[in-house]
């Protein structure tokens, strides 16, 4: 199976991880984000510039043809480059796009990265400041509830949820099951992930360090961030947590 692999799921919340996890197999490429595929959306959208650019005679899918040819084939060259044969894009935004990511490519397979909002708020905090963790406590549920309503419609085989928890809990037995719904076969090689070179900016291995630094660890995966919250999460921001996000971290077992 070739078809194209996005991973998606609300900021901090091991989406990174889990790139470099897939850019470390042998046949799978996941470079940098894009961010910029929603943008294109606006060319068939009736309500932004369709009406306008159906006047050039070609229909809707024919748009659609041409948008996946150009972001598909910036994806396939750089995997090729590499040397693999398959591609991913990790861009956390797609969660809300999930619907118009399907409709370009309609065999792609969606992966949904979950993590406990109290740890995704401390993390906003930690990476982009105090006014990010605010606005995470609303942005969360909405990721989440956004991208498993899309996935609800997908058939068999197009979506996943991994949790974060599970993934750095045991690493092993997750990504076999990440990799067996991708249908590529398992290598050992992508849970040392860190050992092998991949397009990332310098600010991510610099913090990556930092983390394990302070975790007292060299492994690649670890779980010392699980449950950060019970230390770190002020008073006020426990507060909006309960207010904003707490349906849904119920919804999703989390205690």
């Amino acid at each position: 199976m070739d078809s194209p692999i996005f991973l998606v799921g609300c900021q901090r919340s091991g989406t990174t991880m889990l790139r470099l996890v897939l850019d470390s197999h042998s046949r799978i490429s996941c470079g940098p984000e894009t961010r910029f595929l929603p943008d294109l959306r606006r060319i068939v959208d009736e309500k932004r510039d369709w009406p306008r650019l159906a006047r050039f005679g070609f229909d809707r899918a024919d748009w659609l043809r041409r948008i996946a040819g150009f972001f598909g084939g910036v994806h396939a060259d750089y995997a090729a480059k590499r040397g693999k044969v398959r591609w991913a894009d990790k861009t956390p935004l797609y969660a809300l796009s999930i619907d118009f990511v399907t409709e370009v490519f309609p065999d792609a397979q969606i992966v949904h990265v979950i993590r406990d909002a109290r740890d995704v708020v401390v993390s906003h905090r930690k990476r982009f400041g105090y006014w990010s963790a605010v606005k995470c406590v609303v942005k969360w549920p909405r990721y989440i509830r956004t991208a498993r309503a899309f996935g609800a419609q997908l058939p068999p085989g197009q979506y996943h949820e991994l949790r974060y928890e599970e993934a750095v809990a045991q690493p092993d037995k997750t990504l076999r099951s990440l990799f067996e719904f991708l249908g590529e076969e398992w290598e050992e090689g992508v849970l040392e992930y860190a050992d092998r070179t991949h397009d990332v900016a310098d600010k991510y291995t610099v913090e990556a360090d930092k983390r394990r630094a302070a975790a007292g660890t060299d492994a690649a995966i670890y779980a010392s961030r699980v449950g950060s919250y019970r230390r770190e999460l002020d008073p006020f921001l426990r507060l909006l947590v309960l207010v904003f996000s707490g349906p849904m971290l119920k919804e999703l077992g989390y205690r």
